[in-house]
This record gives structure tokens, sequence and C-alpha cells, in this order.
């Protein structure tokens, strides 16, 4: 137990420092929204996205993700996409609420290739209780007021270049560095600007089986480079099954199902290959995705992504 306490202590440090930052996702090629504004409406119809992920299991304080993602095009031959979001991020005494709108703009650059343009307005309303915290150490100074529905703005942008089996995204969905603040005006946290470069292809192994690689790179400054590494096999277009690095973080295994045209579900399980990992028991992730497809030949956009 005073171990875990030590290591939910490190945690509050971090959030002291930097706040608690974007939330994380192995199945971030099915999240690209959260990213990247410009995925708005990409995918040619309504696309509404449930995902919850249980990171470091076992861990007392440990960050809980649930996301809520919605976007379409706006009209069968609008080259617009809208986007609303919702992401609540629990992490020790932190409660977190991100709630986001997204617009983006497609123009066509070549016969098989489009490229969007996206931009995203958010308000993140921020808690921290620091009579959740127990104290190791009962001479830290920790005798804070608790930050109480702390509301600030923030803007985002982002690039997603795409055909029916290839995308390429660039985006910084977070540009104010806000800072946050006690009552006694002494510093508490700050924002730091994420940088993201996403990419992945569909290859045709088979006229039923295709191989799906991808990545996903995040550069935040002070912080080490992110890389989310992910491969994917899809069997007759009806079952997934995969496997993803985070560089000297985690391992993971992923597999999904195609229920309907309109239904897809998926599961992911994190194991950390650093020295946390001897302290939990893995990561979980699940999703439930609907779209609402009139005319399924109509939806150009990319079918596996």
């Amino acid at each position: 137990m005073k171990l875990r306490l030590i290591i939910l202590g490190l945690m509050l440090n971090c959030l002291i420092a930097n706040a608690q930052q974007e939330a994380q996702y192995t199945q971030y090629m099915y999240n690209t929204s959260n990213i990247n504004p410009a995925y708005a409406g990409s995918r040619g119809a309504l696309s509404a996205l449930v995902m919850h992920r249980n990171q470091w299991v076992g861990l007392e304080g440990a960050p809980v993700t649930n996301t809520l993602t919605i976007h379409s095009p706006l009209g069968d031959n609008s080259n617009f996409g809208l986007g609303f979001s919702v992401v609540n991020d629990k992490l020790g005494p932190s409660d977190e609420n991100t709630i986001s709108t997204d617009l983006s703009y497609t123009v066509p650059t070549s016969e098989n290739f489009k490229l969007a343009f996206g931009v995203k307005g958010t308000l993140n309303i921020f808690n921290v209780d620091f009579n959740k915290v127990k104290l190791f150490n009962p001479t830290d100074n920790l005798n804070r007021d608790n930050i109480d529905n702390r509301i600030s703005p923030n803007i985002g942008a982002g690039f997603y270049w795409y055909s029916q089996k290839t995308y390429i995204g660039v985006s910084v969905p977070y540009m104010l560095e806000n800072s946050y603040y006690d009552n006694d005006v002494q510093y508490v946290a700050s924002d730091r600007m994420h940088f993201h470069l996403m990419a992945g292809h569909v290859f045709d192994l088979s006229e039923s089986v295709q191989f799906k690689p991808a990545f996903l790179t995040k550069i935040v400054k002070g912080s080490p480079l992110q890389v989310d590494l992910s491969a994917n096999l899809w069997f007759n277009e009806k079952f997934s099954i995969g496997a993803a690095y985070r560089w000297s973080a985690a391992v993971s295994g992923m597999a999904g199902f195609q229920i309907s045209d309109s239904w897809l579900i998926g599961y992911a399980y994190d194991k950390d290959t650093n020295k946390l990992g001897n302290y939990n028991s893995g990561s979980h992730e699940i999703f439930l995705r609907y779209e609402l497809i009139h005319n399924y030949k109509k939806v150009v956009s990319p079918r596996f992504f």
C-alpha cells in the first residue's frame, strides 16, 4: 500500500506541474476526431463512438477515461463536416471534462485523395479535490484549496489527407497553454501543446484479408517523444486482431468485430513494459461505434479508419 501511495504521489506531482494532459488511447485510429478536428465528417456518414479506458488496473488513483464523439458531413454534397465530443478523464484527486466542437472543410487533391482542414473549439472544466490525497509523508505540504470547476477555453487545428486506404494527419488539438492557480495565486498547473503526426494504410493480402499498419507520434515540450505503433489484420471485413507497441511504455493486444454495416465493437489490453508494470494488472479499453449509413456505396471515405 505504501508503494501505491508513493506512485500516486508521483502522479499528483505530475498533475501539479503540468496539469492532466490529453487522454491516452491505444485504439487511436478509431478515435481520430479527439486528436484531429479535420477528421470530422471524413467517413461520409454520421458516426458516433463511445470509448471507456481503465488504465493501470489495481493501482489506486489510476486514470479512467470515458469518451463520446459524434461527427458527420453537413449534407450529402457538402464539403463541410461537423463534430462534437465529450471526454471525462479522472486521475487521482483530479476530475477533468473536455467539451469540444470540430468544424472541417474538405477539398479533393486528386482522383483518389482528399485534404481536410479542421478547427476545434474546446471548453475545459477542471477539478482537483486535495482532500482525496493520502499522504505517505505527513510533512508534505499539500495544504491547498480545492480547484472547483475551473473553466478555460482552448482552440486547435489539424490537417487530414486521406483516400479509401491511406491517411496522414497532422494536428495540435489544444493550442493555448492555459495556466491554473489556487486562491493564493500560487502556481499549480499549466497545459502544454501536443503536436500529433499520424498515418495508416490498408494492404490487400488477399480478397478476404487486409493488413492495417498505423502509427501515432506525440511531441510535447519537456516530455519524451511518444510513439505508438500498431498493426491489425482484418478478415472478411468482419473480424480483426492486432498488436500495438507504445515506445518504452507498453505492448497491447487488440480485437474488433464488425457486427453489421453500422455497428463496430473493439477491445484492447495494454501491459506496461516499464517498472510501473510490476504494480498494476494492465489497462483495458473498449469502444462501440455506430454509423448511420443510408447507402454504403456513397461512403467514399476510409472504410478501415
